[in-house]
């Protein structure tokens, strides 16, 4: 059988991995795709190095046009990222009858409904399982896997960079700054590490789970997103103390009310396996009411474990381009007609519990006050540490972990106990999630 011929837009990291793994692993794809994929035009604006890389076994070129216009392509393979060069790449592609596999999960959760959209007018397929999670195969589950469930949360560390700064901060006692240029110089954080440090990158991955696990639209500007810059390694410490540790989490429930759509960081059980979860090392927890509780682990960012993905969706492409389009597994797991509507809840109606860390003054009457106001907010204290002074120090750090509360109570409150004159500066807040 005649080959199917792929067109790779950009041979950086994961261009790299997936041109190398492909022909080093020709043989076992061809016994289960059932024919051979082969890569035989690269696009690169770098064409020396692209040329360095195929080492003549594909044609190199500087313009992307040119895959695009070549009618032997059947596939083309997205990987040079960014929202809007690939945006109009991908739907020109998509309009030139080809089918597409991109790693872009930024382009996904920003314009993903509009390319599905013009994917199934025009009878292809898009494929993304290396947009999340790099090698593991989350997509994959949750569209397929998974489809006898009804999904209840999801809970990820889906961002590599992050997860090796808290690592660290915990590990080694070092300040954030500190870390992050650690991070940076083992090639762990880029120059500029913006979308990692400030949970930009795991909520383009989460928007894109959280449509596929209830069949919504994709909606990542309804995502409430923050970041570990402003974490301390005192309060690493402290959680450690009470049996958390603080990982940068993306979380999306469905309740009665809506589904949450939110990252930032959050206590975790030690005794959770998510929450061992070390280094640049990904993982995803997904509860659904007929399994139960599923773990998803693995290398979440690389070369050849995000090409692994890429090459995976290769040969599932290969099997179903012959297949009718109104056969193949919908894109966001649901048929098209049939996404709902359900709202993405403001941050202020999230219901879940809570680290407060306050600086008092060290005298008498000070927990009367602050539990006042916390109970005036029907708000209930499951824990309370209260610290020791420091030698000739008259104020002490108060560490309260709450019950299930509204957040919106606890903004209210925390407004109140800052204006307390014996509470010293802001009220540090970090969200804790039990994940039974």
């Amino acid at each position: 059988m005649k080959p199917i011929q792929v067109g790779l837009f950009g041979i950086g990291t994961v261009g790299s991995g997936t041109f190398n793994v492909l022909a080093r692993n020709r043989e076992e794809i061809v016994r289960r795709a059932g024919r051979d994929i082969v890569i035989s035009m690269v696009a690169d604006l770098d064409t020396g190095r692209a040329e360095r890389i195929v080492k003549g076994r594909a044609t190199v070129t500087a313009n992307a046009d040119d895959i695009i216009n070549n009618p032997e392509i059947e596939i083309v393979i997205e990987l040079i990222g960014g929202y809007t060069f690939a945006r109009d790449l991908v739907l020109k592609a998509i309009r030139a009858g080809k089918h597409v596999v991109t790693a872009n999960k930024s382009l996904l959760a920003t314009h993903g409904n509009e390319i599905f959209a013009a994917a199934r007018e025009k009878g292809v397929v898009v494929a993304f399982e290396a947009a999340v999670a790099g090698g593991i195969p989350i997509i994959k589950a949750l569209r397929e896997g998974l489809t006898a469930n009804r999904i209840e949360w999801i809970a990820g560390i889906i961002n590599g960079t992050s997860n090796f700064i808290l690592s660290e901060m915990r590990d080694k006692g070092l300040p954030f700054a500190d870390v992050l240029r650690e991070a940076q110089r083992l090639g762990y954080a880029e120059a500029d590490p913006t979308f990692d440090i400030e949970g930009v990158d795991a909520a383009h991955k989460l928007t894109i789970m959280s449509a596929i696990a209830f069949g919504i639209p994709m909606q990542f500007g309804a995502a409430h997103v923050e970041g570990i810059t402003k974490l301390t390694r005192e309060d690493i410490q402290y959680a450690e103390e009470l049996g958390y540790r603080i990982k940068l989490l993306g979380i999306t429930r469905r309740t009665e009310a809506g589904i949450e759509l939110r990252v930032h960081p959050t206590l975790i059980p030690t005794k959770r396996l998510i929450a061992n979860v070390e280094g640049v090392m990904n993982a995803v927890l997904v509860k659904g009411d007929a399994v139960g509780a599923t773990l998803y682990y693995g290398a979440g960012a690389g070369s050849e474990p995000t090409a692994s993905a890429v090459i995976a969706d290769l040969v599932d492409v290969a099997r179903a381009h012959t297949i009718d389009p109104q056969q193949r597994v919908p894109h966001l797991a649901f048929q098209p007609d049939q996404l709902a509507s359900t709202p993405i809840l403001p941050i202020g109606e999230v219901t879940t519990s809570y680290y407060l860390r306050l600086r008092v003054k060290d005298q008498p009457g000070v927990l009367a006050d602050i539990t006042r106001v916390l109970a005036d907010h029907a708000i209930s204290i499951d824990a309370m540490v209260q610290k020791e002074p420091a030698e000739g120090q008259e104020q002490v750090d108060i560490i309260m972990l709450t019950h299930l509360a509204l957040e919106r109570k606890v903004d209210a409150a925390i407004a109140l106990i800052e204006a307390l004159p014996v509470v010293l500066g802001q009220v540090t807040r970090i969200r804790l999630e039990e994940l039974r």
